[in-house]
């Protein structure tokens, strides 16, 4: 394969720093088209940033024999439909987190993956920096002990309620969408997977969350604790505290670290800091996409692993006395502003 030929499904605000810029940074990849709700939107987005190909749908992109995979960056309640569809046609896909509506969805789409030879990765492009091997390498060699307690935030503004990512319709929330970062966090850098054990929720309106906080307990008796908002007193906070019985990690942005980040170290030898050097992670995200198309190498965050994330997002929802999010229910967005 000369060049891994990408179609985005949907021109959404997050292509351009999730797959534009990485597509130019990473050598092997082609943004060969792009689809969108609105053709003339679609066509914008491809004069604006050079991709070749405007299709007339996501259907159409979805079936065109020009392509080998897509990226999905549709809101929550269509990943799972059109990644089905995209599999299904023969596509590798790089879906956006979350990577469906709920659990039960996870598992059809997980299924029909295990059931097919292409590769699908959800986007929790953190995973694949080196500040996150790091983490994992000092806990894994014993630098703070046993693992007691991990704590994960992640909380930013959203005031403008009219976004996408408080519509219930379209399996929005803040455990949806700043949230499965924090949960998925836990998973990762914690001794083993954890069940939810409360949760409380601040809702925008009925059914609607806008902040949460999620405490959760490990094999062995550890305990996490996940916060996420996109709208309360805690303005901003992407943070990771991981405490064990000879020490503590804590970092500073471990979700953007190419912006800033700081990883700090304190046991009974005292404290050290540490910057962890590494591209964009959502270079990175890609590289690791390529490579397990072109290479075969293992997928960190594929279909199996997003179905544990979705079976805790539910079981979040579940604890603070919410439903779990359904999936839209169609194919094709609905009108208004979608992309």
């Amino acid at each position: 394969m000369d060049s891994l030929r990408i179609g985005i499904l949907g021109a959404a605000a997050i292509a351009p720093p999730a797959i534009v810029t990485p597509a130019s940074e990473v050598p092997g990849i082609t943004l060969a088209g792009v689809a969108a709700r609105d053709r003339q939107r679609a066509r914008r987005f491809a004069d604006r940033y050079g991709i070749s190909r405007v299709y007339d749908s996501y259907a159409d992109l979805i079936a065109a024999d020009d392509l080998d995979a897509v990226y999905i960056p549709l809101p929550n309640g269509l990943h799972g439909a059109w990644t089905l569809r995209a599999v299904a046609a023969g596509k590798h896909v790089l879906c956006e987190k979350p990577f469906t509506a709920n659990a039960d969805e996870a598992r059809v789409v997980a299924g029909a993956v295990a059931a097919s030879d292409r590769v699908v990765m959800e986007a929790f492009h953190y995973r694949y920096h080196p500040l996150t091997a790091r983490i994992r390498q000092l806990v894994d060699e014993g630098t703070i002990g046993t693992v007691r307690h991990v704590e994960a935030h992640l909380c930013f503004p959203l005031p403008r309620f009219s976004d996408i990512r408080y519509n219930l319709d379209l399996a929005g929330g803040a455990t949806m969408d700043a949230g499965c970062y924090v949960l998925h966090a836990l998973r990762t850098f914690g001794p083993g997977e954890p069940t939810v054990r409360s949760a409380r929720a601040r809702l925008h309106r009925p059914e609607v969350d806008r902040a949460m906080e999620v405490h959760v307990e490990y094999p062995g008796g550890a305990t996490g604790r996940a916060v996420t908002s996109m709208w309360s007193a805690r303005l901003l906070d992407v943070s990771l505290r991981i405490v064990g019985d000879a020490g503590t990690i804590r970092v500073l942005n471990f979700v953007l670290p190419q912006r800033y980040h700081r990883l700090s170290v304190r046991t009974a030898g005292g404290r050290r800091t540490e910057r962890v050097p590494g591209p964009a992670t959502y270079t990175c995200q890609l590289r690791a996409f390529r490579d397990a198309i072109v290479h075969g190498t293992p997928v960190l965050t594929d279909a199996a692993d997003a179905v544990r994330t979705m079976a805790l997002i539910d079981a979040a929802y579940r604890a603070a006395g919410l439903a779990p999010r359904r999936p839209t229910g169609q194919v094709q967005p609905p009108g208004g502003h979608l992309t």
